[in-house]
């Protein structure tokens, strides 16, 4: 089984989508987290409403710092994927392993002003894209790949706009 951590700066939106969608997604195939370089601390409300709507669990999320992820007894992670640009400039901790690492970059949905319309359909489009992306993921015959191919077809994903 595979884990994927989602980075994002502030760990609110976009990476908490992302680790909720490939759950969902995934079928337990997959192990899905996310963390940020300058987390928060709580989720954006947004987010959570989007996840719910989509019928997706919402309860284990929470705004993390990317600290967890190589402290003691942490999950092993073997893929990396930043979800904003400000992050994928950041430099990671080291994590043990040599986990791939690929950038997906989004347009940060909490960002948008305007309207609570406005805002919401910004966080529709959003989780959208991020299925659309995940379940080309998941369509990937991942276990057949070797490691070159699908650090490959993580960028390719990644570029997709």
């Amino acid at each position: 089984m595979y884990s994927l951590l989602f980075l994002c700066t502030h760990n609110s939106a976009r990476s908490i989508l992302a680790e909720a969608i490939l759950r969902h997604l995934s079928g337990g195939r997959f192990k899905a987290f996310s963390a940020g370089s300058s987390p928060l601390g709580k989720v954006n409300p947004l987010a959570l409403e989007t996840l719910r709507e989509a019928g997706l669990d919402t309860d284990e999320l929470r705004s993390k710092n990317w600290e967890e992820f190589v402290a003691p007894g942490a999950p092993e992670i073997d893929i990396m994927i930043t979800v904003c640009d400000n992050v994928a400039g950041e430099v990671c901790p080291i994590r043990p392993g040599r986990p791939m690492k690929a950038h997906w970059g989004l347009p940060d949905p909490s960002r948008v002003s305007g309207d609570e319309e406005a805002r919401r359909r910004a966080f529709s489009k959003t989780y959208q894209e991020i299925t659309r992306r995940l379940k080309e993921f998941l369509s990937l015959p991942i276990e057949n790949l070797d490691r070159d191919t699908l650090q490959k077809k993580l960028n390719e994903l990644g570029s997709h706009e």
